[in-house]
Parts: structure tokens; sequence; C-alpha cells
């Protein structure tokens, strides 16, 4: 595996200057090949990320309070070292390939839909050079539709660094961690899909979620990348 290197004067110059090799079987000519990408697609099976039980329709029936729910796949193997590479290496070539994972895994909506990318430290931003989650998010919208729009409703209240947290500290930091944006005008009619990289223990996922719903959304959808298997 590469080692990683924090990119943070010139995001994605290697992406400029040399030719583009597969992370996954180290075939020139893309960041990740189409043969690759497939085989990842064809491991999605969904599943709570909750209580990782077998769902359908994205709905679990063991937690109610989660809202329907996708994923892109377990976050291990090629999946999760292309999220590390993507967020830590400011490798933006990622980005495509990683939104047609999460659109693969996403049903057809109908309608206005915004998606809200989780709002990432500003910290992170600065020392990433990206940000991951809107970014991917963006990809998204223009692989779903024209009706997909991405809107940054949810801001960050906080810096605080959830990595390396246990689970009641990430609750605990993740439950004052967002606020809704000066601008953000919530539609009940409009379907919000909460977009996230990597669920770990949920709490910040959660919190959004209390959020948006408290702000008057009537429909929401989760979206996660990928999802840490703690079983």
């Amino acid at each position: 595996m590469l080692k990683t290197v924090k990119n943070t004067t010139f995001p994605g110059l290697l992406d400029l200057l040399a030719p583009h090799s597969c992370r996954g079987c180290g075939r020139t000519g893309s960041v990740l090949c189409e043969r690759c990408k497939n085989y990842i697609i064809s491991q999605q099976s969904n599943f709570c990320p909750n209580c990782k039980q077998h769902t359908k329709h994205g709905k679990c029936k063991n937690c109610q309070n989660l809202p329907p729910t996708y994923i892109g796949g377990e976050r291990t193997g090629l999946l999760d070292d292309l999220i590390h590479h993507f967020k830590y290496n400011s490798a933006r070539a990622l980005a495509h390939p990683l939104a047609e994972i999460m659109h693969h895994s996403l049903p057809t909506i109908k309608g206005d839909v915004v998606i809200i990318p989780l709002p990432t430290a500003s910290k992170h931003i600065r020392e990433r050079a990206l940000d991951h989650t809107y970014l991917i998010a963006k990809h998204l919208a223009k692989l779903s539709g024209a009706n997909y729009k991405v809107q940054k409703l949810l801001t960050r209240t906080n810096s605080t660094v959830q990595v390396g947290a246990d689970h009641a500290t990430r609750l605990s930091q993740a439950a004052s961690a967002y606020q809704l944006a000066q601008h953000a005008k919530i539609n009940p009619h409009t379907t919000y899909i909460l977009f996230d990289d990597v669920w770990t223990t949920g709490a910040s996922m959660q919190a959004a979620i209390k959020k948006l719903s408290s702000a008057g959304a009537k429909h929401i959808i989760v979206a996660i990348l990928a999802v840490s298997r703690l079983d």
C-alpha cells in the first residue's frame, strides 16, 4: 500500500503530471478501472449501518429512528483504500468513481432532491486541500439527474475531531456539532439526502438527521459510502 502523504500546497499535482494507475489492479489509464469499480459494486448488499441487519428498500425494521439508508459497501479492502487515498492524498480524480459507487446503491427518486454533504471540519479542509464529502456529492448529483442538486444546508458549530474517540464521546460531541445554515430553507415536499463518506458509530449522521428533521424536513434519506462493520 502506498504511504500516505498530506498534500496541502499543490492538491492533485501528481494527478496532473503523472498518468493514473488503478488503485486496485495497477492498470494504467485511470485511478480506478472499470473492472475494479464494477467489482466493488457487485459486492454491494444493503444492510443497516446501526444494527448490521440486511434491509430491503433501505429501511431497517429494528431501527425505526433511522430513515431509509443506503450504503456503497463495507469499509474494508479496496473501498477503504480508495477513500483513504482520496481524503489524505487529495486524489481528486477519485471523486467521480466514488460517486458512481454510491450512485449505484441509491434508488431513483422523483421530484426535487437535495443532497446535503455532512460538513467537514475546516481544519481538515485546510490540511487536505479539499472538502471531500462536498466534492463527491457534486459528482453524485450530476450522475443522478437534473432534479438533484447539492446544498450546504448544515454547518459545523465546532472543529472537534472524532477520530480515535470512543462511542460515548462521539455521541456527546456530535449532539451539538451542527446547525442549520443561515441561508437554509427547508421544503417539506423535497427529498433530502444526507451524505457522508464513512459511518463508524453513526453519531454524526444521527445528529444531522435530528437537526434536519427539527427544521421541518419530512423526507430524509441517508447515503453512506462505506460502513465499518464492527460485528
